[in-house]
């Protein structure tokens, strides 16, 4: 494998993640791809690019991946997995960005010689800027562990942890991270119409606003409780608001919370 190019892969599910991938790994240099798909418009764009077949009976015969991508959803595994058994082996690693979907469970399905790697990307890989955490199961080798760093970095960046049990929390911050965002652009865009701006201005403005504090963020050599101590003059209008968020019964309790519930249904779909 080259830095321009990647070995064979089989994508198993083309939905907003696994096409996000899929297009990541095409501007690499992906020469030689299989996807299943169900559902022929999920993949529509990218036909012609790779081979798309409804069901694991049509792949090509003699086609062997050097990675198997498990892009469905963790409830579809049980039924879905069996089908790619046959590929485990020293050649091929599975990479599964199911959610709750622990290694030894994938493992019960798709039998003891699976190399498996549980990661979790977030939605932001459509854009390039995703975050993705993996952690390695039993007998993956160093060789398929750097082919899996190359695919998730592929959209965006990657660290990587020995103990799978942090994976569950890890799904909970930034697996589920952008939906408590864009939650926060959707209340600020709700408040301002309620001060009496107009939609198009508030829609805007909450965007930009949490897009741009986001790359403020990421470029930025301050940790964020310093960014925001920036913002807050010293009895000025937002030190005023984040009396009201910063309550203990009030946003950070409930973030919290809401952490702490998705890292238990993390736990739950495991298996």
């Amino acid at each position: 494998m080259t830095e321009t190019s990647l070995p064979p892969l089989l994508l198993v599910g083309c939905g907003k993640m696994g096409g996000a991938m899929l297009a990541g790994w095409l501007e690499r240099g992906l020469a030689e791809a299989v996807v299943v798909e169900p559902h022929a418009a999920a993949a529509a764009a990218f036909a012609g690019r790779v081979t798309v077949v409804a069901s694991p009976a049509e792949i090509p015969a003699g086609f062997r991946p050097a990675a198997v991508v498990l892009a469905i959803k963790p409830q579809e595994a049980a039924a879905t997995l069996p089908a790619f058994a046959h590929l485990a082996g020293p050649d091929t690693v599975f990479v599964s960005i199911m959610a709750g979907r622990n290694v030894a469970g994938m493992r019960a399905l798709l039998g003891p010689a699976a190399a498996v790697i549980r990661a979790m990307p977030n939605t932001p890989a459509a854009v390039r800027q995703g975050f993705t955490v993996a952690c390695p199961g039993p007998g993956v080798t160093a060789g398929q562990k750097a082919l899996a760093d190359t695919l998730l970095a592929s959209v965006g960046e990657v660290a990587w942890v020995e103990d799978e049990a942090m994976i569950d929390p890890v799904t909970a911050v930034s697996g589920g991270g952008p939906a408590y965002v864009f939650l926060l652009a959707e209340v600020m865009e709700a408040a301002a119409i309620e001060q009496g701006l107009p939609p198009d201005l508030a829609r805007r403005m909450a965007r930009a606003t949490v897009a741009g504090s986001g790359a403020l963020l990421a470029a930025s050599p301050e940790d964020s409780a310093q960014l925001r101590k920036n913002v807050t003059s010293p009895k000025g209008t937002t030190e005023r608001a984040l009396a009201v968020l910063m309550q203990p019964e009030a946003w950070p309790a409930l973030m919290s919370k809401a952490i702490a519930a998705a890292t238990d249904r993390s736990r739950e779909l495991g298996g």
